[in-house]
């Protein structure tokens, strides 16, 4: 599972705590909520009582039902609330059941209501105009457009259970709990009841240069919440992703794992509808309040208020964004974001303040979590830094001293005063953590989520592969773990043992992770030196990342599946990133491998059965150069996942194996991939990785290249999903694959079905090429025969003049967690095992 659970380790650990019902009040009032002007129910509408605390939202038909205990005729007031809509006060009677609230539409939404009776267009629009002035002009307003500026930063980043109401309060389950319910908060915008469990502060030195480009952080304070059990750091880096800088002059925002198109992006005003709706004269400030939204609400774009200067800038100077609801997006009920700029002493207009606040649930009626980001920014300069060699080290550069501020420190330099309850949100959680039943529940998530029993010094894992099952081996079980930071930041130890009860062998690891730096092995920028030595089996061609090949999820497979290696590997290597996302790897690899099942190593008649050599020495030494320039991860305990973005990944890897060091053969190999993600606006966007390699010298096929194939029902997204394990062989292809996410454009305008949030998903994967004469065992009586059929039908093939070509139609976020695909294989149909049409299922969590 991918680490992007930064709010799904949060909601886990406390669901158990969470209230899915609210029953046995004294009274019960049932209602709906339409618009006045025609009568349609208004969905999610914010039914808030003042009088008692709590309140909740009506459902997709705008119905709602609430009860209230100890229900008084004199507290019977409640504020109703939408986005789009006046708010109203609503009287709440005795023995009055059914109630009908309508609300009015505010001054954007009016407009909307004319968009109806009068076609909206581009040409001679005002408000268009203006939008394209402040386009034209967004080259001089960005902020990378100065030479230097620098600035103090002040973030604060909270998450909260929301919706806390009395009935919650005296579960149960909170027998031991009361203390955390005298660090209640409300939200400002509507008084709803919030209960703080993370507080995350940081104040930063933040400096620029335009040319060359040079960015640096530098962080002066931080304190945060901690769990124990969890991958603390972890959870603050995929914080941090979520809740990305969010840039409004920049074309596409990157905003919880989607892209959404600027409403000043140079495309924009083909996308959007404007509407000027007053010209606002503040002291010497004048500017245009403009309102805009989306021509298609169901498309991935905002909705919001732009406020524009009019002296001739065309600046920004404030902007209120939100999200309609009818976007395909996951797990959120409710977004709101706003940025203030302020003119500074150059006359550029600076962002001053950042808030970003988002409603998380698994369902809308739900306990959920609210989450928010507040940064201020302030003391702005824009003259070179007088700070010598600033710009030195890595980006982002922690004092050692940060994390050691005091109380009184922190009460001085932070930006925005802490209330009373986040105050109290480090003292609270630390205590709750002190319970035994919340240990309990938080050490099932660190299970689910992570798969390791943490004891200490060593944690056991990960609990998906204990079991597997494959005809060679049999049932498997597998038993390890590896240290954890408290054995030591610098040096990592892993193990783990095997047995299948099949074929009656042992398997092992053992290896360690010596980090050079002072963080561990993991962070950025690495650099290690890892030895290991692994006696273990290998589907033919299987190359696998991120997925573990004995995840008892994948024991059940198609087809064929009694061709094996039996490897026994030692490997030494050293891994060295630098701060431009550039990175090398040095190793050397030594492998005896045999083979297994229905494989063998054959020189004249494969339907012998035997083997003329039980095994292969291959002894190679190799390289790996990869650059990902502005990369980013999603950072795990054990593994550091890349995220996509509109960066490209480059890698290159060189192999040399030589008889002068205990190879078999003498050889080389090349590969070079290039990875990226092209996004299309509104259509979504399209992964694409190009890959060619070539082999120099001759080899028996299990050093030729194998192409990775996939026998699961797992959906595998760089994998040919149709092929099967040893079917092609090459010593030279290249090979393109395309996944492209339509992000529900089309499924989101079908009537009976965009209320699911499907997305549409098309994929096409080619691979092309070939074995040369030197590689061809039929022209080689010194290469091992490719492996056949008892009857003499091929069962490996080399890939010849027609290529390999598969693709798919998919749809995703089937129940927000599921994806499947119907593959299509369009070539080499006639080869055994083979069907033209398979069903593949894929889990992913995303929003």
């Amino acid at each position: 599972m991918n680490i992007k659970t930064a709010i799904l380790c949060i909601l886990l650990g406390f669901i158990p705590f969470f209230g899915f019902s609210q029953t046995n009040k004294t009274q019960t009032f049932k209602g709906k909520v339409l618009d006045a002007q025609n009568n349609d129910p208004i969905p999610y509408v914010s039914i808030f009582l003042p009088d008692y605390g709590y309140g909740t939202k009506t459902d997709s038909k705008g119905e709602f039902s609430i009860t209230i205990n100890n229900f008084s005729s004199s507290k019977n007031k409640a504020k109703v609330s939408s986005v789009g809509y006046k708010t109203e006060t609503v009287s709440f009677l005795d023995g009055n059941n059914e109630i009908i609230i309508k609300l009015s539409q505010e001054t954007q939404a009016l407009h909307e209501v004319v968009v109806k009776k009068q076609k909206y267009q581009n040409r001679n629009n005002p408000a268009v105009d203006l939008i394209e002035k402040v386009i034209a002009n967004k080259s001089n307003n960005k902020k990378e457009a100065l030479n230097y500026y620098e600035n103090e930063k002040y973030e604060k980043v909270q998450f909260a259970i929301n919706n806390i109401t009395p009935k919650f309060q005296k579960k149960k389950i909170f027998k031991h709990f009361q203390f955390v319910f005298n660090n209640i908060d409300s939200l400002k915008n509507n008084g709803e009841k919030i209960l703080p469990v993370y507080l995350k502060e940081e104040i930063s030195n933040f400096y620029y240069q335009r040319s060359p480009r040079k960015v640096k952080e530098i962080v002066t304070a931080h304190k945060a919440v901690s769990f124990a059990g969890f991958d603390n750091k972890g959870i603050e880096e995929n914080i941090k992703y979520l809740y990305q800088d969010i840039d409004i002059y920049d074309n596409n925002i990157s905003f919880l794992s989607n892209q959404f198109l600027s409403p000043i992006a140079n495309s924009a005003p083909t996308f959007y509808r404007y509407y000027i709706l007053d010209t606002i004269q503040s002291g010497a400030d004048k500017y245009v309040k403009m309102y805009f939204g989306s021509r298609n609400k169901e498309d991935m774009l905002f909705q919001g208020y732009l406020y524009i200067m009019l002296d001739g800038s065309y600046a920004v100077k404030k902007v209120e964004l939100s999200v309609s609801k009818d976007i395909n997006l996951d797990w959120i009920n409710d977004v709101k974001i706003v940025q203030e700029f302020e003119k500074t002493e150059n006359n550029n207009w600076m962002i001053s303040s950042d808030q970003i606040s988002i409603n998380f649930g698994i369902t809308k009626k739900s306990h959920g979590i609210f989450g928010q980001k507040i940064v201020s920014y302030s003391n702005y300069k824009f003259k070179p830094p007088q700070i010598e060699n600033v710009f030195k080290g890595l980006s982002v550069q922690v004092l050692d001293s940060a994390k050691q501020r005091s109380k009184d420190y922190w009460e001085l330099h932070r930006h925005l005063k802490l209330s009373d309850s986040e105050k109290g949100t480090y003292t609270a959680m630390d205590s709750v953590q002190n319970v035994q039943v919340f240990k309990r529940a938080m050490n099932i998530a660190t299970i689910i989520l992570f798969g390791y029993e943490d004891l200490g010094l060593y944690e056991i894992g990960p609990v998906n592969t204990f079991y597997m099952y494959n005809p060679i081996e049999g049932i498997r079980l597998r038993f390890g773990g590896r240290t954890t930071d408290k054995f030591s930041k610098k040096f990592s130890f892993e193990d783990y043992i095997a047995y299948g009860f099949s074929d009656q062998k042992f398997k092992y690891y053992l290896g360690g992770t010596w980090s050079f730096t002072k963080k561990n092995f993991l962070e950025f920028p690495a650099k290690t030196l890892k030895m290991s030595y692994q006696n273990e089996t290998q589907l033919p061609g299987q190359q696998m990342q991120f997925l573990m090949e004995d995840n008892f999820l994948l024991s059940i497979k198609r087809g064929v599946n009694d061709k094996i290696f039996y490897n026994k590997t030692f490997k030494i290597e050293h891994l060295n990133e630098f701060q431009n996302h550039f990175s090398y790897t040095l190793g050397y690899k030594f492998t005896n491998q045999a083979p297994g099942g229905n494989l063998y190593f054959n020189y004249t008649d494969y339907l012998s059965h035997r083997n003329d050599v039980n095994n292969l020495s291959i002894s190679e030494f190799y390289v790996n150069l990869r650059y990902a320039p502005h990369e980013s991860f999603y950072q795990g305990k054990t593994y550091r996942i890349p995220v996509y973005s509109k960066y490209p990944i480059f890698e290159l890897r060189y192999n040399v194996g030589s008889k002068a060091f205990f190879n078999d053969y003498n050889y080389q190999s090349l590969r070079f991939s290039i990875r990226k993600r092209f996004y299309l606006s509104v259509l979504g966007y399209s992964d694409v990785v190009w890959e060619a390699g070539k082999i120099f010298g001759k080899v028996p096929y299990p050093l030729l290249n194998i192409p990775q194939a996939n026998q699961t029902y797992s959906y595998q997204i760089e994998s040919y999903n149709m092929m099967n394990f040893l079917e092609f062989v090459t010593d030279q292809y290249t090979s393109l694959l395309i996944d492209h996410s339509f992000n529900g454009f089309f499924f989101n305008k079908l009537p009976l079905i965009k209320h699911l949030n499907l997305r549409e998903i098309v994929t096409c994967k080619v691979l092309y090429g070939d074995v040369t004469d030197t590689n061809n065992p039929n022209k080689n009586a010194d290469l091992f025969k490719l492996p056949i059929e008892p009857d003499g039908t091929p069962i490996t093939y080399m890939l010849g003049k027609t290529p390999y070509i598969e693709g798919s139609i998919g749809v995703g976020n089937i129940f927000k967690f599921f994806r499947v695909d119907l593959v299509r294989r369009f070539t080499y149909l006639n080869n055994p095992h083979v069907s033209p049409y398979g069903l593949r299922m894929r889990f992913r969590f995303d929003f």
